[in-house]
């Protein structure tokens, strides 16, 4: 019979020591939960275990160092951990291939290497992006194995660098097939927020990615606006503030900027491999977003012969005041410049050297770079004197594109 069985954890989450996973356990430990965080990343369990957050999160660490203090979490590469839990929680999503394929067999296949340790009474949460059906078919597998686990699906909804506010203000969408799994997964992340929504799971999966693709083509539209209007030498950030001042029906157009990262372009790559790849709106977004550092660098060769030149990348990351250059389109940048320019330096003040060893300081890139391209809107750069030319793409210091 479903809850029986005597669990030593609330909690054990699972690729528990990510962007995802690690701030969710933080914020349920904070809560009162007794929470394992399982992982095979060896480096970062010592990390948590010593009270230091991997990655940058402003108030994760402090929130993790009390949790430990109270002996509410703990992290481990041990996949046992997966039994002590009467909820498992995985913050594996689905990944898409080189040609833009989701795997919707990723989770399974993860799952197959702690299934063992299932137990009858469990509550398994997915909670990263998936492909729609991956519930249902997680519930079949689940079903295969002879245990009595009930399945939910609860997608996450934070920006990284929000996630210890957005964990305890957002409403959290909940969906299981049964009345005790909607139930379970509500009283879980009831004690992170009052407002809970239901939806059934096909319907979260959905809603979990139409949210990502919806962002991708609202970025994809500002960056296309901003093509038109450079390309006739105008001033994009100056017309979109005209437009949006005291006009509510336009204050959601975003300025333009690199669309990066590790969600939203894979988002609305899996929600085009649902439709058939009928996604008409998802695929011109992905045109236009992916296409905007080679717009650059045209721009850039139309004014100056960049064969002689060197060119200085400010920003590797994929957002502001982030370490985090998974999906950066800074690096596809430098790719392209690579063949372009007859030299191409970059710099970062987040990113560790340790991640990327071309990294320069700052200082150095100003001094040597004879054209400067700022890539990401780091505050650092907003203060930046220089009287070499500056392509401004995320207007930090209103120097906008050279056209």
């Amino acid at each position: 019979m479903q809850g029986s069985a005597v669990f030593g954890r609330d909690v054990v989450v699972v690729g528990g020591a990510g962007h995802v996973g690690l701030p969710l356990a933080i914020a349920l430990a904070d809560r009162g939960a007794t929470v394992s965080i399982y992982d095979i990343g060896q480096s970062a369990v010592d990390l948590v275990n010593r009270g230091i957050v991997p990655f940058l999160e402003p108030g994760a660490e402090p929130m993790l160092r009390k949790a430990l203090d109270a002996g509410r979490i703990h992290a481990t590469t041990e996949a046992s951990s997966v039994a002590d839990a009467k909820t498992i929680i995985v913050v594996i999503g689905t990944p898409v291939d080189d040609h833009l394929n989701p795997d919707p067999n990723a989770i399974p296949t993860a799952l197959g290497a702690c299934s063992e340790y299932f137990r009858d009474g469990q509550l398994l949460v997915l909670r990263s992006t998936v492909y729609p059906g991956v519930t249902a078919l997680v519930e079949r597998k689940i079903g295969g194995l002879g245990v009595d686990i009930t399945v939910a699906f609860c997608p996450e909804r934070i920006a990284e660098h929000r996630a210890m506010t957005e964990l305890f203000s957002l409403p959290q969408i909940v969906a299981s097939r049964d009345d005790v799994g909607r139930q379970r997964a509500a009283e879980l992340f009831g004690i992170l927020t009052d407002k809970i929504v239901h939806l059934e799971p096909e319907e979260a999966e959905l809603a979990k990615l139409f949210t990502n693709s919806w962002r991708y083509i609202k970025f994809a539209a500002a960056n296309q606006f901003y093509m038109i209007a450079n390309d006739r030498g105008l001033d994009f950030e100056r017309i979109r503030a005209g437009l949006t001042e005291d006009y509510p029906r336009a204050n959601d157009m975003p300025g333009a900027g690199f669309a990066a990262g590790p969600c939203l372009f894979k988002d609305t790559m899996q929600l085009a491999a649902f439709s058939d790849n009928m996604f008409g709106l998802g695929h011109s977004a992905m045109l236009v977003n992916e296409g905007l550092p080679l717009y650059i660098v045209s721009r850039l060769e139309k004014r100056f012969d960049l064969s002689e030149l060197t060119v200085g990348i400010l920003g590797m990351a994929f957002k502001a005041q982030s370490d985090d250059i998974r999906s950066s389109l800074s690096y596809k940048l430098r790719r392209v410049l690579k063949f372009r320019a007859k030299a191409v330096l970059s710099t970062d003040p987040y990113v560790d050297d340790e991640t990327d060893d071309t990294l320069l300081p700052l200082e150095l890139v100003l001094e040597k770079a004879d054209i400067l391209v700022i890539a990401t809107p780091h505050p650092e750069y907003r203060d930046l004197r220089t009287d070499k030319p500056v392509a401004d793409l995320w207007n930090v210091i209103g120097a906008g594109v050279i056209v």
